[in-house]
């Protein structure tokens, strides 16, 4: 206790990192306080009432990440959504067309590019999602819109948009001038935002007779403390490959003739797996949901409920598929093995070249299947917490993609405030150093 006492003080000794610290607190307050703020002509109450129950599926997952501005039909409503879906898009791009590849590899200037492409698609997206968002979530709610004219829906339209940009601003401005990467902060604040009002529902009902009482709410609290442990396991799991490059002798002076280590992630995918697999598992369901045909009522029924078990282990099963994927598509042995060929590099007991390219990938392929299975177990415990009578809201927090986001935001954050300090000859967090983040696992790059 005392040296994290000691540690706080560093904190605060050090000028540019108290700055950064406080510049965060203060945008963070600003997005809470603009979550809060409604649409203009829209009655908050009667679209409270209106929306209770309904917010499940694809609905429930986005209001997740808007920290509940979603469903409040907030200027804040779309979040940092459209923006997360516009990187996605050019990251999926950039592996499938030669342009977006070659500004990916362009440095500092094909960064500055792609970030410039990205905000103008975060535009696009946004006015194609911002109608569907009103037409879907506010005006098809009787009594939500005293008068839905024209000039209502236009005005509306154009607040959503402005309403995203100042969000993506904000995140960028965390990152600039803050500490951590703002646009996941953000993302994290709002799924963190709802973690008080789940336990305290939790805790009202264990205390309310409902089972167990406090030794089970204590019980629930120590398998979420092993799940977060399981969780930062899998963000931080590394195999280590040698590497050794060859000595030369310049004059009086050596170079090279040095061993290092090609980290290579459990999880290289990070969580954008099971984002694509909740995306997979709700489209039969929106089409499903357009027919009438009575045969297709036994898959509806299947299928709609999240916490089924042909749902989670179809759900499960996609997610190792899509890690397989993803990590194939993001992790290139050749590039690899070509880089440390052309730096005088070599893995111990292995030709360069094609022969350290086929290594790499025999040790991605068998790190890979353990980490997708992991992965896919933390993306289906909810489910498990659900079937244990947990409430639904605080089961949540025991796996999916919020529990591996705000993992893998704090793992960065920390990691950050652990440079200031060790750069400064302070003790880090840890007094080793060694706190590593999610460098791969990001939705926002992530």
């Amino acid at each position: 206790m005392k040296n994290l006492i000691n540690t706080l003080k560093n904190i605060w000794k050090i000028d540019d990192l108290r700055v950064r610290i406080l510049n965060t607190l203060g945008f963070i307050l600003i997005y809470r306080l603009g979550s809060y703020i409604v649409l203009p002509g829209v009655n908050s109450e009667v679209l409270s009432a209106a929306s209770k129950g309904a917010n499940e599926g694809i609905v429930g997952l986005i209001n997740i990440f808007a920290g509940g501005a979603f469903s409040r039909a907030s200027v804040f409503g779309l979040g940092i959504m459209p923006y997360i879906s516009a990187s996605i898009v050019i990251q999926l791009l950039g592996m499938a067309l030669p342009y977006f590849r070659k500004l990916q590899m362009s440095g500092e200037s094909g960064r500055k590019k792609i970030n410039q492409i990205t905000r103008f698609l975060t535009v696009v997206i946004t006015m194609l999602q911002a109608p569907g968002y009103i037409a879907s979530q506010i005006t098809n709610k009787a009594g939500v819109v005293s008068d839905p004219s024209t000039f209502w829906y236009i005005q509306s339209v154009l607040i959503l948009i402005t309403g995203t940009m100042f969000v993506m601003w904000l995140g960028e401005k965390i990152t600039d001038k803050g500490i951590g990467n703002g646009i996941s902060i953000i993302i994290m604040i709002g799924i963190i935002a709802r973690l008080p009002f789940a336990f305290v529902s939790e805790f009202g009902s264990r205390l309310g007779g409902e089972g167990g009482g406090l030794i089970m709410l204590l019980i629930e609290l120590v398998l979420l403390l092993l799940v977060i442990m399981g969780t930062i396991m899998l963000v931080q799991g590394t195999r280590k490959i040698p590497v050794q490059f060859a000595k030369k002798i310049v004059g009086n002076k050596q170079y090279g003739g040095v061993r290092q280590y090609i980290p290579l992630k459990v999880n290289a995918a990070g969580v954008m797996p099971i984002i694509f697999a909740q995306a997979i598992m709700f489209i039969p369901l929106t089409i499903v949901g357009f027919s009438q045909s009575e045969a297709l009522t036994g898959f509806v029924g299947t299928f709609s409920n999240h916490y089924g078990f042909w749902y989670n282990l179809v759900f499960a099963l996609l997610i190792i598929i899509f890690t397989y994927f993803y990590t194939a598509i993001t992790v290139n042995p050749n590039q690899m093995a070509e880089d440390m060929k052309r730096n005088g590099g070599f893995v111990p007991g292995i030709k360069p070249g094609k022969k350290t390219a086929e290594f790499i990938d025999l040790v991605m392929s068998r790190i890979t299947l353990p980490g997708s299975i992991f992965l896919a177990l933390i993306a289906i415990l909810p489910a498990f917490a659900v079937k244990i009578n947990i409430n639904e809201e605080f089961a949540q927090f025991y796996g999916g993609t919020s529990l591996l986001i705000l993992v893998g935001v704090v793992l960065d954050t920390l990691q950050q405030i652990e440079s200031h300090l060790l750069m400064r000859h302070y003790d880090g967090l840890m007094k080793t150093g060694k706190i590593k983040g999610r460098s791969s696992m990001s939705m926002t790059t992530a």
